[in-house]
């Protein structure tokens, strides 16, 4: 990995080469986040996960994760355990865009995801708790949210292109399989048993 992205998965598995935009593109997952320098596409594709584009207006370095909390009942302050999951995510896509030169007066988010699509855990409108959550955060966090899709029942592809802020949302009304929801669910079940690592520092 050069020192013009981050990432916190296996990239040589992730990146290809989008012939429809002509790009090369990259692909996250639940759990997962990019951040580069370079004019390319990140690539997602969300149900109740939330995905947070965040770029600095200025310069073009960017970054996009892709992240839920768990799906219980408590409150979402940012001391709660669950609350907690959503703030590393965040702290981990704001420290990367940082340390690639960008500054925080400059940032600009673009939020989307927190469909009702996860069968089984609608009950605690999961949907609803990380759409709430990033609002809040970017709120106190005096970032400007410069657009959003949230909510709805359907799942959504993101592509977004961080050099320049575009980002094209599709939405995907007939899965042709339960890849998606399955990717979703597993990544649920993990966090919900699994600590967030390390410490929070919370800004």
């Amino acid at each position: 990995m050069s020192q013009h992205e981050q990432h916190n998965g296996p990239l040589e598995e992730r990146t290809y080469f989008d012939r429809y935009f002509e790009t090369e593109a990259v692909k996250i997952l639940p759990g997962e986040y990019y951040v580069t320098k370079r004019d390319v596409l990140i690539v997602t594709v969300l149900g109740s996960c939330i995905s947070v584009c965040l770029r600095d207006r200025t310069t073009g370095v960017g970054g996009m994760n892709h992240f839920m909390l768990p799906g219980t009942d408590e409150g979402l302050n940012p001391a709660s355990s669950s609350a907690r999951y959503g703030v590393y995510a965040m702290e981990m896509l704001i420290n990367h865009l940082l340390k690639m030169g960008a500054k925080r007066h400059n940032f600009e988010a673009k939020i989307f995801g927190g469909g009702n699509v996860l069968r089984g855990i609608t009950q605690n409108h999961v949907g609803r708790r990380n759409a709430d959550f990033i609002h809040e955060y970017l709120h106190v966090e005096r970032v400007p949210v410069v657009a959003e899709d949230l909510l709805d029942v359907y799942p959504r592809k993101v592509y977004f292109f961080p050099a320049t802020g575009r980002v094209l949302i599709k939405k995907l009304k007939s899965l042709n399989n339960t890849t998606l929801l399955d990717r979703e669910m597993e990544y649920s079940m993990r966090i919900r048993k699994v600590p967030v690592s390390g410490d929070i520092d919370l800004f």
